[in-house]
């Protein structure tokens, strides 16, 4: 098996429904460490978001961070990467989003932002996923109001985010598929059911795996990746290998290389005992 760098989204993907990581997929990498695999969790989570049960892995190096908006190295504590919204772009697309029935935040310098007003009164956003709720409760900072926290900052943003209330997940969809034309700089993908994520088009966890593994010197074709949602997508197509978990959306499952047992069958355990033989 020469195939040296594993990459793996976290939710919905290593983790379980609770947000562990079952004992397979811990002994899979575990054993791909010991062959001197490289170990890359790829997350649309800013450093800080990134669980506990996922940074105290004494094998996990580096992190694809804010779907691909940067690449850390948790040794020497230093972003590698950065392909971030220029602040005057990201207060264009709240303007966008006020025009919306959502409620939005962006990662700012590995913090996370919301206007007060939507940190406040953002519960019934969140009925099928609280620990989005929670998260969000716990990681964002609420200002008074954030395009003017923007403005007066005038540093570039990590990424942005909208989330949708379940009645309005049809106009999710449509605004999914019109994004790309109102922010041609700007890239939409979902990872939950009811988000929109927002990144520069210059990022994404393809680029970001392509160019680490560049970095460290591992060939393209010599990458695994392993997701479940369409901010995966590049990714799965451009890694030398592209997993979709079998909960994943048909988008990715349709670009992927092959598909392997769900997040909650430790899938990604199971295929990478599979490929180390």
């Amino acid at each position: 098996m020469s195939r040296l760098l594993l990459a793996f989204d976290l939710d919905g993907t290593l983790f379980d429904d609770d947000k562990s990581i079952p004992a397979e997929n811990l002994r899979a990498l575990e054993a791909a460490a010991e062959r001197g695999f490289v170990l890359v969790p790829a997350t649309g989570r800013m450093v800080p978001g990134i669980p506990e049960n996922v940074r105290s892995l004494p094998f996990c190096r580096y992190y694809i961070v804010s779907n691909g908006a940067g690449v850390y190295d948790a040794r020497e504590d230093k972003v590698l990467l950065r392909a971030e919204i220029p602040a005057e772009l990201a207060i264009r697309c709240c303007e966008h989003m006020d025009t919306l029935p959502v409620v939005y935040d962006c990662y700012q310098n590995d913090r996370g932002w919301m206007t007060r007003s939507m940190y406040e009164n953002c519960e019934d956003y969140f009925p099928f996923e609280p620990h989005m709720y929670r998260m969000v409760k716990r990681l964002r900072v609420p200002v008074d109001e954030l395009k003017e926290t923007l403005r007066a900052r005038g540093e570039p943003v990590q990424k942005m985010q909208m989330f949708f209330r379940p009645r309005d997940l049809e106009l999710r969809a449509r605004e999914l598929e019109r994004f790309p034309a109102l922010f041609p700089e700007l890239c939409g993908t979902t990872s939950v059911s009811n988000n929109i994520e927002i990144n520069s088009a210059r990022a994404g966890k393809g680029k970001a795996l392509l160019a680490l593994a560049a970095r460290l010197g591992i060939p393209a074709e010599d990458t695994v990746a392993f997701g479940d949602g369409t901010n995966d997508c590049e990714m799965l197509e451009m890694a030398g290998l592209g997993v979709a978990m079998e909960n994943a959306e048909p988008r990715l499952k349709a670009v992927a290389d092959e598909i392997c047992a769900s997040n909650k069958d430790a899938g990604v355990g199971k295929t990478i005992l599979r490929l180390l033989g």
